[in-house]
């Protein structure tokens, strides 16, 4: 398997995924001025990262690699054990992809919905407040678990990923306990480190 990533962005949180299954994989970084190369868009039309390449397969979209990885290796029980688990997996897999995710870019990317830098204040201020909403309800669920659904899936790898943006974007969840301890567990947690070493993140 090959990964294509850019440095710190989400293909982090598949790169985790694989640390944690144990399997064999190359991280290729790619800059962020290489995304609209042809070399790079012959894999992904859209110009974005995560890709993933096993043989002949080359796969987009960070839930669908996810899902992808938990159907090749379902022995590595990321997923859940039956429905109702896997339900809550992909429940919070997608709070952390629709919401979270999204949310953050317009964090980071302000400058490109206006030139004006009162209205980019705005924009980011706003975008802070609903993330520190969306975090309290991480924060909520988390109350009493050491993961999302009770027990370690790849929707924690991805909720772990954004917190590690929010703390580049010195956005302030220190109020939140549950998620505090979560991302302080994940930190140690040897796959990530791992994955962050091999990304040159730590």
């Amino acid at each position: 398997m090959k990964l294509y990533y850019l440095k710190g962005a989400c293909p982090l949180v598949t790169q985790i995924v694989l640390e944690w299954m144990g399997l064999p994989y190359e991280a290729e970084s790619v800059e962020r001025d290489a995304l609209k190369n042809p070399e790079f868009l012959a894999l992904n039309p859209v110009g974005s990262v995560p890709v993933l390449i096993d043989g002949d397969l080359v796969l987009t979209q960070t839930v669908a690699i996810l899902e992808y990885l938990t159907e090749l290796h379902p022995d590595a029980g990321l997923h859940g054990a039956d429905i109702v688990e896997r339900t809550e997996v992909r429940r919070w897999l997608n709070f952390a992809n629709s919401d979270l995710h999204r949310t953050f870019s317009i964090l980071f990317g302000a400058q490109t919905y206006s030139d004006d830098p009162a209205i980019q204040k705005v924009l980011i201020d706003k975008t802070a407040e609903r993330l520190r909403f969306l975090y309290g309800v991480i924060d909520k669920q988390l109350e009493g678990k050491d993961w999302m659904t009770g027990r370690r899936s790849i929707a924690d790898s991805y909720v772990y990923v954004t917190g590690l943006w929010a703390r580049v974007k010195e956005l302030d969840l220190s109020n939140l306990q549950n998620l505090q301890r979560f991302m302080q567990r994940l930190d140690a947690d040897p796959g990530v480190q791992a994955a962050l070493k091999k990304q040159g993140l730590i």
